[in-house]
């Protein structure tokens, strides 16, 4: 009697671990839509604000770009003999930030998030700021730049310096639609900040 009712739920278990999976957000063209599907996600938001200094809707537009919000993208695969054989991948990025294991292992060490992991967006979020406010503390980059805070992104702080992304028209535009995102966010998000801050507050007095 208890193999049977075992065995269904050894076979349910795969669908109950999918259906808790964080969905990327209906309507990622918003962030205030997105913020009110995802409350969670404007907390931790706020407090990678309230760490780091970095305004909000950088590292959200920056992320939309890596990841479009999903917590488990993974970079393209790499392939080798004349491109037919899928052999790994051409990184090791990961996640929501895309972020990749030795820079997330720097700032695993360094913040002492030892529970951190790339598939949690507090935890994502958290990184951004990491990575935004050092790209202004090593190469004097604006925390509001998200044009050039994109590059450090991409090209890394080493990179950046080295102007590596002169040789890529196409990660410059790139960067531009990251810009152009950035401020649209930025809008957007002046028109609901207030009301999506009540909620926070009444939600932590009232449960």
């Amino acid at each position: 009697m208890q193999k049977k009712i075992l065995f269904p739920l050894i076979c349910c278990l795969p669908l109950l671990l999918a259906g808790c999976a964080t969905s990327p957000p209906k309507d990622s063209s918003n962030i205030c839509e997105i913020f009110y599907e995802k409350r969670d996600w404007y907390d931790a938001a706020s407090d990678m604000k309230d760490k780091w200094g970095v305004p909000i809707h950088v590292p959200m537009a920056m992320m939309y770009q890596e990841s479009s919000f999903r917590h488990d993208a993974l970079p393209p695969r790499d392939y080798v003999f004349f491109g037919l054989i899928p052999w790994g991948r051409i990184s090791s990025a990961y996640g929501y930030s895309q972020a990749k294991t030795p820079t997330w292992q720097d700032y695993v060490r360094e913040t002492g998030n030892g529970w951190a992991s790339r598939e949690d967006f507090d935890d994502a979020m958290d990184f951004m700021g990491w990575f935004i406010s050092k790209t202004h503390k090593i190469n004097g980059v604006s925390k509001w730049d998200a044009y050039a805070q994109y590059l450090n992104y991409h090209e890394g702080w080493g990179g950046y310096k080295r102007k590596t992304y002169n040789q890529k028209a196409w990660l410059k535009k790139v960067a531009g639609r990251v810009k152009e995102r950035s401020q649209r966010y930025a809008g957007q998000l002046k028109s609901c900040q207030e009301d999506l801050d009540k909620s926070w507050l009444w939600r932590m007095i009232f449960g």
